[in-house]
């Protein structure tokens, strides 16, 4: 993706683990692990959908029950497990239900 693309303004489901470093290395991406099962996961839907939405970022969602290894890969141990990428690189982890103003100020302190 090149920096002219326009970023989505809604959260993509990975669909396929092989694309996960595809999608994390350009901008800033927060990345949501999560499951379906999950309380904490799906009361933070809103907020994961605004960042989508109102900020620069994209937003990627990895359903952990799908792709088990790469929450492995990435130390996931309980979720919702939120991962922010700058520049391909990991820049933040946050762990357990985070406010819509938690995660926009950490995708915007590696926005500017």
């Amino acid at each position: 993706m090149s920096s002219t693309d326009a970023v989505p303004t809604e959260p993509i489901q990975l669909a396929d683990p092989d694309e996960f470093d595809d999608h994390v290395a350009d901008g800033v991406v927060l990345v949501d692990f999560h499951a379906d099962w999950c309380g904490p996961c799906q009361m933070m839907e809103p907020a994961v959908e605004a960042v989508a939405n109102d900020t620069d970022a994209t937003v990627l969602k990895v359903d952990v029950d799908e792709h088990q290894g790469l929450a492995g890969e990435y130390g996931v141990q309980s979720i919702p497990t939120l991962l922010v990428f700058a520049g391909g690189e990991l820049a933040e982890r946050m762990v357990g239900a985070q406010s819509e103003a938690a995660l926009a100020d950490a995708v915007a302190e590696h926005t500017a």
